[in-house]
């Protein structure tokens, strides 16, 4: 029902009926209220004689409590360039099974404690959470801690996780956005850890249990954690626990190194991928950026969100609404510890495949060349700043922002500077920050689709056909 709730509001906000750029509004509505903001209470925070990081947030209201354990350096760009992917199999695995319980119990013991235990990797690390009602919160952190120090993939495990892993891999090659995005990264980070985040075949084969032991022990390590803790308990109450059931932890042994840093340029490529018969185009055009403790993340944010940050940024409205060549046009920044990417697409129709690349860097001269006006700039920055706040209400929305933050390099206190910055972006930084990252040249291009398109790309490059 929550998420229902916070979906619907999202929804709202990006309306393209409320605040499409071009639209009068009735005269007699009242202006905006200002921005609300972020009540960000005090994070106390702590180090535990083995270098476990320890912030506690105490919230009042629901009586829960929630967990978010983060390994810094555990993630993806951490795997081997033989098994991309792995750190994904390696979190899944982490609650399947301990020398106290089989997966089954896990989930039952969880359950009982009115909550769920789970952990999933990302690019820069690898995060397991945990919540329960606020009277279990002691058994619950117990649980979690049974899993982080305990886990011992049972064979029968990998063996499931492997053959859903070789199935999810089988249906996704399928799809041209997984081929558009896998060239598309690799066009963008050339041979950086970044660039190899899908798995393989042959990876998925390659995994054994003592490769995943042997991860485990180097990847889940205490010196390099962070555990988040909110809700309603107070700040000795969630060390003490914190150091119960983790202060004793320790591993040999040598850490996984860091991530070495990506290049903020690239020479651009071109490629085209065949697949037969297709009518539409995936179309990728990326290049990289900068990582998020660099000063361009929230002008390149905003910029980012003008152009194809929401349904009514400028992509969507040009290529969907203008145009009609897609049903969807978009632009992310992906902004990680060591760098960063600019990833714009659309799946279009065969027979305008050309004309909506010259549509997309179209929008890109643009908005480097002609200031944005103040209408447009404000109503993006409400939308960021509005998503930014409903999702941070939950708690644990809160812990998992804290955490990701750190893994990324920001500090605890960016949870509540965010969005003023944003709100201190102007239309001069969003101009300047287009020169910068949005240059059509400097942009690569990938398009996966039928033979037939090839034609018309030959004016935005010289096209490699790849497999």
């Amino acid at each position: 029902m929550t998420k229902t709730i916070l979906t619907l509001c999202i929804a709202a906000l990006i309306s393209p009926i409320a605040i499409a750029a071009d639209m009068a509004m009735p005269k007699d509505l009242p202006a905006y209220a200002a921005d609300k903001p972020l009540p960000v209470p005090a994070i106390d925070q702590r180090t535990l004689d083995n270098g476990l990081t320890v912030w506690v947030v105490p919230r009042a209201g629901m009586p829960r409590v929630d967990y978010v354990l983060a390994f810094k350096g555990a993630g993806l760009a951490a795997d081997e360039a033989a098994t991309p992917g792995f750190a994904s199999t390696l979190a899944g695995l982490l609650t399947e099974g301990t020398a106290k319980r089989d997966s089954k119990a896990i989930a039952e013991q969880a359950q009982s404690l009115g909550g769920s235990v789970g952990a999933f990797a990302n690019n820069d690390g690898l995060v397991v959470s945990a919540d329960a009602l606020a009277s279990n919160a002691d058994a619950m952190l117990g649980l979690l801690a049974e899993v982080v120090r305990g886990a011992n993939f049972p064979e029968q495990e990998i063996a499931l996780a492997k053959a859903n892993a070789l199935q999810g891999l089988k249906a996704a090659e399928a799809q041209p956005g997984f081929r558009a995005e896998r060239a598309i990264l690799k066009a963008v980070y050339g041979e950086h850890p970044y660039a190899r985040t899908q798995n393989t075949e042959e990876g998925i084969q390659a995994i054994t249990r003592d490769t995943l032991v042997a991860a485990y022990q180097q990847r889940l390590r205490p010196e390099r954690a962070l555990l988040v803790v909110t809700g309603r308990i107070d700040a000795e109450t969630g060390f003490k626990l914190a150091q119960q059931h983790l202060g004793d932890w320790k591993v040999e042994g040598k850490a996984a190194p860091a991530t070495t840093a990506a290049a903020s340029t690239a020479k651009p490529s071109f490629v085209h991928l065949e697949r037969v018969g297709s009518v539409q185009s995936a179309v990728r055009v990326g290049r990289p950026a900068v990582p998020a403790t660099d000063a361009d993340y929230i002008p390149l944010r905003v910029a980012s969100t003008i152009l194809g940050g929401g349904f009514s940024s400028r992509l969507m409205q040009n290529l969907r609404e203008d145009k009609g060549y897609t049903y969807g046009a978009y632009l992310g920044y992906r902004a990680q510890v060591a760098g960063g990417a600019l990833i714009a697409g659309a799946d279009v129709r065969n027979e305008v495949t050309g004309a909506a690349l010259g549509e997309f860097f179209g929008e890109y001269k643009r908005i480097g060349a002609e200031a944005v006006s103040a209408r447009e700039l404000d109503m993006n920055k409400r939308y960021i700043a509005g998503g930014y706040l409903i999702s941070n209400q939950l708690q644990g929305a809160v812990a998992g922002t804290l955490a990701n933050n750190w893994l990324v390099g920001l500090p605890p206190e960016f949870l509540g500077e965010f969005v003023p910055k944003v709100r201190a972006v102007d239309a001069a930084q969003v101009q300047a920050i287009g020169k910068k990252y949005f240059a059509p040249e400097q942009q690569s291009i990938v398009v996966v689709g039928d033979n037939a398109v090839i034609e018309q790309l030959k004016a935005y490059g010289d096209f490699a056909a790849a497999k």
